[in-house]
């Protein structure tokens, strides 16, 4: 598997540590990194996170935008500006700043939630209402396809 799938939720140790999934370090060894890219997500609460394959996918965005133009200077101020990496230690730990705690919210426990190409890293209680409103507005895309789909059936519009 080359993507960041499922979800789960670890406690951080005395030390501020917390485990990495073991199917999440194996995508990032795949994908050649052996640390963990972080920043703020920009619209939520929460850390986004990645190897290689994400740090690509950025460098990909900002370099739609003409070099020296405002809106490449804010997307890289947004998120090279501040990311940070982290390094593994040899039981797959890592420990986040308290830069990137206090955006999430996180204390003591942690949930890390597979996105694809990335994953998300959040304080366990506000990704489960995030999940809620992302599930209900899946919900209410699908009867709109529904809702689509038998409009456009043949003798629907008769």
């Amino acid at each position: 598997m080359d993507r960041f799938v499922a979800n789960f939720t670890l406690r951080l140790d005395a030390k501020g540590r917390v485990s990495i999934p073991a199917s999440y370090r194996s995508v990032l060894a795949r994908d050649g990194f052996d640390g963990l890219y972080c920043y703020p997500a920009l619209a939520l609460p929460a850390i986004d996170a990645g190897g290689n394959a994400l740090m690509a996918e950025i460098a990909t965005l900002i370099g739609r935008y003409p070099p020296f133009s405002q809106e490449r200077e804010r997307l890289a101020l947004a998120l090279y500006g501040t990311s940070e990496t982290l390094r593994l230690d040899g039981e797959g730990r890592v420990v986040l700043s308290e830069n990137l705690k206090r955006h999430a919210g996180i204390a003591g426990e942690v949930a890390f939630v597979g996105l694809g190409h990335k994953f998300q890293i959040w304080e366990p209680s506000r990704f489960k209402r995030e999940l809620a409103e992302a599930t209900q507005m899946v919900r209410a895309l699908k009867a709109g396809l529904g809702s689509a789909a038998a409009q456009e059936a043949p003798g629907a519009r008769e």
